[in-house]
């Protein structure tokens, strides 16, 4: 055990260095600041909303709150062939303690989603096992681990046991709200933050039995100043590993804090993305860990109505959406524009008309996304607008319309057929039908439009968005 500890730390030593160029941020995230708009806007500011990827995660968390079934299969990788791998359908056969089972229900976790049920049994046994789990976010993995912490946890002893590092002071706050909702029925579970704002005073001895916090401060609070003893933590949770080991100073430090660990301590890494570099590195981190791993998205159109409207012009496509939306009264609707410029138009134009719409653009801070995807899933606002920042990995349960106001396409022009199922995919979730409605004002849409239709096999329909009996049929389609 101990040779294997020793290897692991020279390993990670090396991967230190060799991770410091590394760049995770998604390919198609500097892409989208890159693409050309579509002929004839005249519009030269494109998509070039700077979201690292921490903000990112943290603006999915925020809109993705309640638990998201994924229909994806997960493909498990073991280290040790003969180790079995259980499944479990509830949550009542994960034997929690019945106050913690009845913050689990509270929250309105019915069932483990996927990534649930095939990691918490074995965050759960004993003994403890080491995990490394990719999974998209949204998909329940925060509540995964904060629920394995929660019940790990000796509350007699006044000590801090569990810790869980996150890349940023909102994400940090973000996993403290599931812990403390998950565990409001045990208040002998005490949980405290180490983040920016939260003082301690010198000489004190941390009793809260979790820690959630960022590396920074962490490193402070354990190393420099001794509030509480890291060779006494049985849990370590790095949550959005893969931005953590990909971020240099992030990195240093989480190193710092985990080499201070117990060879005993049970890791845990969660992250939606894994380049094969930072799977490398947290693997030479982490002892004979499971591996879990979604298999590549494979999201479905089956439950997606897709319609086209022909348009003469920008303000044709206003009109189309005008009548469309006057009609089709149910839920919530998402409009993708390509640039932010035509994004500003259309907000101006629809709150003129007396809309409530909400703008999410690159203008806007972290905390001013936050704001605005708050409003806009607590129902505040009826109509997100957006450019492709919010293409990926967002749901909003009452989402039933996307309006595609400008196509995707790439840098060649092409249909972005990628780029298209993600926003689309908006809506339809939770196997309910959802509407998609493309607005095309030329022939080079229209071409894109078809090799849409071509690339995914499924029929795009003309719909005429001035016919009222025809768009009712829409608002009443299952």
């Amino acid at each position: 055990m101990a040779s294997n500890w020793a290897k692991s730390a020279e390993e990670q030593e090396k991967l230190v260095k060799k991770l410091s160029t590394t760049d995770i941020t998604p390919p198609n995230d500097s892409e989208a600041s890159r693409k050309p708009q579509p002929a004839g806007t005249g519009d030269t500011q494109t998509d070039d909303e700077a979201v690292t990827p921490a903000e990112r995660s943290l603006l999915q968390k925020i809109i993705r709150k309640g638990l998201v079934e994924n229909k994806n299969d997960i493909e498990i990788q073991r280290k040790d062939p003969t180790s079995p791998l259980y499944s479990v359908k509830s949550f009542e056969a994960l034997h929690l303690k019945p106050n913690l089972l009845k913050g689990v229900f509270t929250m309105g976790f019915n069932a483990p989603s996927k990534i649930q049920e095939s990691a918490l049994p074995l965050l759960l046994a004993d003994p403890p096992q080491n995990m490394i789990a990719q999974s998209q976010s949204g998909t329940g993995k925060t509540a995964a681990f904060v629920l394995a912490m929660l019940s790990r946890v000796d509350p007699s002893k006044n000590y801090t046991q569990a810790l869980c590092l996150s890349p940023t002071y909102e994400l940090a706050i973000q996993t403290g709200e599931v812990a403390a909702k998950m565990a409001q029925f045990c208040p002998e579970i005490k949980i405290r933050y180490a983040v920016r704002g939260e003082e301690v005073p010198r000489g004190t001895k941390l009793t809260e039995h979790i820690i959630i916090g960022t590396p920074g401060k962490v490193v402070d609070w354990a190393i420099k100043f001794r509030f509480f003893d890291l060779s006494k933590i049985s849990v370590f949770v790095l949550d959005e590993a893969d931005v953590m080991i990909a971020t240099q100073g992030h990195q240093d430090q989480s190193f710092r804090i985990h080499k201070a660990l117990s060879r005993s301590c049970q890791m845990m890494f969660f992250s939606a993305t894994y380049e094969h570099d930072v799977m490398e590195f947290a693997e030479a981190i982490v002892n004979n860990p499971v591996v879990i791993r979604l298999k590549r998205e494979e999201e479905s159109l089956d439950n997606i109505k897709q319609y086209y409207v022909k348009c003469r012009n920008q303000d044709d496509k206003y009109l189309a959406i005008s009548n469309i939306y006057g009609v089709v009264t149910i839920g919530q609707a998402m409009i993708f524009c390509h640039t932010r410029k035509t994004a500003q138009w259309l907000v101006e134009k629809m709150t003129k008309d007396g809309h409530a719409v909400a703008l999410l653009s690159g203008d806007l801070t972290v905390e001013q996304r936050i704001a605005v995807l708050d409003r806009f899933r607590e129902g505040k606002e009826k109509v997100l607008i957006t450019t492709n920042v919010l293409s990926r990995g967002i749901d909003v349960e009452q989402v039933t319309i996307v309006v595609n106001f400008d196509l995707p396409i790439d840098l060649n022009r092409k249909a972005d057929c990628e780029t298209y199922l993600h926003r689309i995919g908006r809506t339809g979730r939770f196997g309910k039908a959802g509407l998609a409605i493309n607005l095309i004002d030329n022939s080079e849409s229209m071409t894109v439009l078809k090799q849409i239709e071509d690339h995914f096999g499924k029929p795009i329909h003309l719909l005429d968005a001035a016919d009222v009996d025809e768009i009712e049929k829409l608002a009443s389609a299952d």
